[in-house]
């Protein structure tokens, strides 16, 4: 796999990682504050919830812009790493975490032979996480233990929060990074390039 890969794309994957480590790491404090919101009104599952697809999105980015096969999964380890490294209260067992929400990014794009970027795709690669992860959460987080409601809930939420959080924007801010011609070399940019020299939107 890592054979079809060129250095500079290696390179940008391990940069995404790392950067996007320090903002998951980040975002658990959001969540905490988001949690703690929410425990007055009985809601305090939802906190980590509505913004989990924010821990998806590196994934994502990186498959969209090289669009090759193992790269979301990878690029989603690297994070999980990173946040490792920098003394994540999850301690070691998040890097497990990180492979199988990579994973689950991964099997959306797999599933069309890593030919199809479509944005349908990458919301599709969001849910898909969100799904993988939910149910690794199941037993790793004891949320079996959770009222029916409440895990079905929580799932819905988690879900549209992969969809938005990691597949619209996701591809909204590869997007963008396209537009700065810092991605020019890579598959993203080589398509941008394409379009803007035959005028297509």
């Amino acid at each position: 796999m890592t054979k079809h890969w060129k250095l500079k794309e290696i390179v940008l994957m391990s940069v995404l990682g790392v950067v996007f480590g320090v903002i998951y790491l980040a975002f658990f404090l959001v969540g905490q504050g988001i949690r703690n919101v929410l425990v007055p009104f009985g809601l305090a599952p939802f906190g980590y919830e509505i913004i989990f697809g924010i821990w998806f999105i590196v994934s994502i980015m990186a498959a969209y812009i090289l669009r090759k096969p193992g790269v979301a999964f990878t690029a989603e380890v690297i994070a999980g790493v990173v946040e490792v490294l920098l003394g994540s209260a999850a301690g070691p067992g998040l890097i497990l975490a990180a492979a199988i929400q990579g994973l689950g990014a991964e099997a959306a794009f797999a599933a069309t032979k890593w030919k199809d970027y479509r944005l349908r795709i990458l919301v599709l690669s969001g849910v898909s996480a969100a799904i993988f992860s939910f149910v690794w959460n199941l037993f790793s987080a004891g949320n079996i233990a959770l009222a029916p409601w409440l895990i079905v809930s929580t799932l819905i939420v988690r879900m549209i929060s992969g969809a938005l959080l990691a597949g619209v924007l996701g591809k909204w801010l590869s997007d963008q990074l396209a537009k700065t011609g810092v991605l020019r070399g890579y598959a993203l940019g080589k398509e941008l390039q394409r379009k803007r020299k035959y005028g297509v939107a």
